[in-house]
């Protein structure tokens, strides 16, 4: 898939489909979308026994609202699916101090995919050998600050790595330590089920040492030679928001056959296999995920039968879920600014004009690039009110210079929905708040975490004044007040009629 970067018209592409039949029903909160807190109370909806108006009141909107429960438990239901291997929390999808303690204390093992992730676990008191460190392009900063760390496993993206790598390990072994381990991360040449900026097991990309070039061969060669590194197993990784097993299944069997290769070539067994992540969430009602469990059987007998064949033991397995875990649980809060109905002309009915409101919201691309990146599929209700009017097809878009600014595609609101209201987007707790910018100098927003009816804010809204501390002319001058500081007006969205 890929965009015209002046739209979909001017590229002759055809453009996303509409939002279909408006739904028998408006506001539906489907359980397999929405956080497992959600519930509508007197019309509004409520997360971890909090009603989403005092939340909004209270921090402000744009606003992240993580339900610590829902995140948990499907952290739990991972732990469980893989017991007697390793399931390591993808932090790229989210990662803050509060989850890094959350993920420690349930037992989970950690992915940082950068040194600043890295910083960010270790100075949350994350154990530093349930760490493992990904990354195509690591630095010699950060591969020192892993090995000084002691972490888990160093997971080997290239040849220049493993030559920068060598001399650190060999300086902590001569001290006495013992051998850094790390992993290879082989490119097995499966075509993921997903968009193309995120697929990334096929060949002609960034990631890993190619299995069919026999690279992932020789860089595993060149680990056992050295005496200060430990290989200690091999990891995959074919993509993300993948709802079909078959390719991880595909790659189970490409990996374990280089462990046999590995094998005969240098005569080690090898001890751990990572299949790495991706496994996809829903989006949408009509989106089907695979449960952790069923992730877990198949992966697990299709690796128990590979490695039979070539009279392997049955390595350790392990798994990176990120999106998976942190994904469903969270749901961003806008407040509607404007909107602007656009006649997109005759609907078929004679004499009877097709209108899509463009629905404005206080946030935008700077806290969900997903839709303008990879043409991502989110559904949103309106909030803080129930509504019995008719629907309306409405496009949520934000208040960014940009015609790609769009949050929601195409989706039917109740035809009543003003400015004031809230509406809720769902399954925003992956990749959003990480990939969060200042673009048009918005400021990005706060993650509250709900639980029981308490609500905590784990992560700060960003100040006006965080950002002038950047910048040379204006670090000493004072910055506005936010507007959170500031008396709210009155308005619907403080209201649940």
């Amino acid at each position: 898939m890929r965009a015209h970067p002046a739209g979909p018209l001017h590229g002759n592409i055809s453009p996303p489909s509409a939002a279909g039949a408006p739904p028998a029903e408006l506001g539906v909160l489907d359980p397999q979308v929405w956080p497992r807190s959600a519930r509508r109370v007197d019309g509004e909806l409520h997360l971890g026994g909090r009603a989403v108006t005092d939340l909004a009141r209270e921090h402000g909107t744009p606003l992240f609202v993580l339900d610590e429960d829902d995140f948990r438990s499907r952290a739990a239901e991972f732990a469980a699916a893989f017991t007697g291997g390793d399931v390591h929390y993808a932090s790229k999808a989210f990662l803050c101090g509060q989850v890094a303690r959350w993920i420690a204390a349930d037992g989970l093992n950690l992915d940082a995919t950068s040194g600043n992730e890295l910083a960010v676990a270790l100075a949350a008191g994350f154990p530093a050998g349930r760490i493992a460190l990904h990354g195509n392009n690591k630095s010699l900063v950060e591969l020192r600050a892993a090995v000084d760390a002691g972490v888990g496993r160093i997971v080997l993206d290239s040849f220049d790595e493993i030559d920068r790598l060598v001399p650190l390990a060999a300086a902590r072994t001569a001290a006495g330590a013992d051998p850094v381990a790390v992993m290879i991360r082989t490119t097995v040449g499966i075509e993921a089920h997903t968009h193309e900026f995120i697929a990334t097991a096929h060949e002609d990309q960034k990631f890993g040492f190619s299995l069919a070039t026999g690279d992932a061969l020789e860089a595993a060669r060149r680990v056992v030679s050295e005496p200060a590194l430990h290989l200690a197993g091999l990891h995959s990784h074919i993509g993300s928001q993948i709802f079909d097993t078959a390719g991880f299944e595909a790659a189970a069997h490409r990996v374990v056959g280089l462990m046999g290769a590995v094998r005969e070539a240098t005569g080690q067994v090898l001890e751990e296999l990572n299949l790495g992540g991706g496994f996809g969430i829903a989006y949408l009602p009509d989106d089907d995920p695979v449960g952790a469990a069923d992730v877990a059987g198949r992966l697990r007998a299709v690796v128990a039968a590979e490695c039979a064949e070539l009279g392997l033991p049955v390595p350790r397995l392990a798994v990176e879920p990120g999106r998976a875990i942190a994904g469903p649980g969270t749901v961003t809060l806008y407040e509607i600014g404007t909107i602007k109905p656009v006649r997109l002309g005759a609907s078929g009915s004679p004499g009877t004009p097709l209108v899509r409101n463009y629905v404005s919201v206080d946030g935008g691309m700077s806290d969900n690039i997903r839709t303008a990146l990879y043409d991502a599929a989110y559904t949103c209700v309106l909030a803080n009110r129930s509504s019995d009017a008719p629907p309306a097809l409405c496009r949520v878009v934000g208040k960014h210079c940009e015609s790609g600014d769009i949050l929601v595609r195409d989706l039917w609101l109740p035809s009543d929905v003003q400015p004031g209201d809230l509406l809720a987007v769902a399954a925003t707790g992956a990749y959003c708040w990480s990939m969060a910018s200042n673009y048009n100098y918005l400021l990005k927003p706060p993650v509250v975490a709900v639980r029981d009816g308490v609500a905590t804010e784990i992560v700060r809204r960003q100040t006006l004044s965080d950002v002038f501390a950047l910048d040379a002319v204006l670090a000493d001058r004072p910055a506005p007040s936010p507007a959170i500081d500031q008396p709210a007006p009155e308005h619907p969205a403080g209201a649940t009629s």
